[in-house]
């Protein structure tokens, strides 16, 4: 098998204090296949020292290659995907956020369809297998499913998390997309967008989930899941 690259895009809004954490356990997971990462940084104009941070953690692990890309203003987490995809060059490309609520240690299990060649787009849900999950908030978890359901209504898909961080893409894949939600509306809008996509072999697999609470730094709130509704209806209908 010819040797491949994993992009991991890592979307980063004021985590000067934890970015040190994700990018540990990172750098520590080994791959199946000698499967070689690149990691991409898009730092969202934080306003804390996340540019520090990861210059601080650069230069102490240069091997690691990390490239850090800068938004000059705040633009969301959308957007700095946008950013992070468009830079990357590997033959896949992982969605993973800054924060600790999800397991790079899981990468093996994301790559392994996409490696088998039998998938373009694998999701990791945080509803299905036998992993550990946190338990947190009832109707956050129920926004979620809800939002899943509405979407698979639309796409005739039948995902048990369309609003998972876990995504990997084939990299010409995602790139060919004109995606433009810049905040939390990315998920609906290309899981509608991959799903019109001719014989698109989409796959799922259980993670794990290790949720924070608003005090631990979660952003994500009420009015994203209705933009998350809005975006379902738009993109599956009105811009179909």
């Amino acid at each position: 098998m010819t040797k491949k690259t994993v992009s991991i895009v890592i979307p980063a809004y004021n985590e000067g204090k934890t970015i040190h954490l994700i990018l540990d356990k990172i750098r520590q997971v080994e791959l199946d296949f000698e499967v070689q990462k690149e990691l991409i940084i898009v730092n969202d104009c934080s306003s804390d020292n996340t540019t520090e941070a990861v210059q601080n953690y650069q230069n102490q692990y240069p091997e690691l290659g990390i490239r850090l890309l800068e938004h000059t203003v705040n633009k969301g987490k959308g957007a700095a995907l946008h950013t992070g995809i468009a830079g990357a060059t590997g033959d896949f490309v992982l969605i993973q956020d800054a924060d600790l609520e999800y397991d790079p240690f899981e990468y093996n299990d994301l790559l392994r369809p996409l490696l088998q060649e039998v998938a373009d787009v694998v999701y990791g849900s945080r509803f299905m297998g036998g992993k550990p999950h946190r338990i947190l908030f009832f109707w956050h978890t129920l926004g979620n499913k809800f939002l899943t359901f509405l979407s698979n209504a639309f796409t005739n898909l039948n995902l048990s998390d369309m609003e998972t961080c876990y995504k990997v893409f084939r990299r010409e894949l995602v790139q060919s997309i004109n995606l433009k939600e810049k905040r939390f509306g990315f998920e609906p809008e290309v899981t509608a967008k991959i799903s019109r996509i001719p014989k698109i072999r989409i796959y799922e697999i259980g993670i794990s989930y290790y949720g924070r609470t608003y005090e631990d730094g979660k952003k994500i709130g009420w009015r994203d899941g209705f933009r998350a509704l809005w975006c379902i209806f738009k993109y599956n209908i009105l811009e179909k």
